[in-house]
């Protein structure tokens, strides 16, 4: 190997060690400006640390907005349920006591038929009257039918009768009471609803 040769091999050898040490110069030169102190920063370099910081402060204040949002909303959510499982606990019992008034209603229907059984008219109604009262304190109410209009969202028209002297849509018949427990229907009312008369062509 000639002389030359040798001072080109040197050479390389220098080049090469100085491209590893700026490598590991710029591959190490965030770890060091995140340990720089401050006061030892230049202008530009505390202005990236402040646009850093910001940053991560403007992330973190995002999440803290939206876990105060999910747990506003959570909080609504639990105090909605909450009430209606207050309103509406006992919604089955009630369901059931309807039968009850039903039988009672009939009874007393029945009975007045008979003068005999006044007494025990008498005595029907007013058990009859208590249990209603029990059952308006609880939230329930009757839905109205006679003279109103027909609406599915309460009734249920079990058939259609004409009458003209009223306006078609009109309930004219109830069947079965309908009732509302604290506005919410649980028994729609069984009505006959009025329609127009047909009219028949005459020859």
């Amino acid at each position: 190997m000639t002389k030359d040769s040798e001072q080109t091999e040197d050479i390389k050898d220098i080049q090469s060690e100085e491209d590893k040490e700026d490598h590991k110069k710029n591959g190490s030169d965030k770890s060091k400006q995140e340990n720089i102190p401050l006061k030892n920063m230049t202008k530009e370099e505390l202005i990236n640390k402040i646009n850093e910081i910001q940053g991560v402060a403007d992330k973190n204040y995002e999440l803290f907005l939206r876990a105060q949002a999910e747990i506003e909303n959570m909080k609504k959510r639990f105090k909605k349920e909450r009430e209606d499982l207050l309103k509406f606990s006992n919604e089955s019992l009630i369901k059931q006591l309807l039968s009850v008034v039903d039988n009672l209603e009939k009874a007393i229907s029945h009975s007045q038929e008979q003068s005999s059984l006044k007494a025990l008219t008498e005595g029907v109604e007013l058990t009859l009257q208590g249990l209603r009262d029990t059952l308006n304190k609880a939230g329930l109410s009757e839905v109205k039918t006679t003279g109103e209009t027909f609406d599915p969202n309460f009734h249920e028209a079990v058939s259609e009768q004409e009458n003209n002297s009223v306006e078609p849509g009109i309930i004219l018949h109830e069947l079965q009471k309908g009732y509302t427990l604290n506005d919410r229907l649980i028994r729609p009312a069984m009505v006959v609803v009025s329609k127009s008369e047909t009219k028949t062509d005459e020859s």
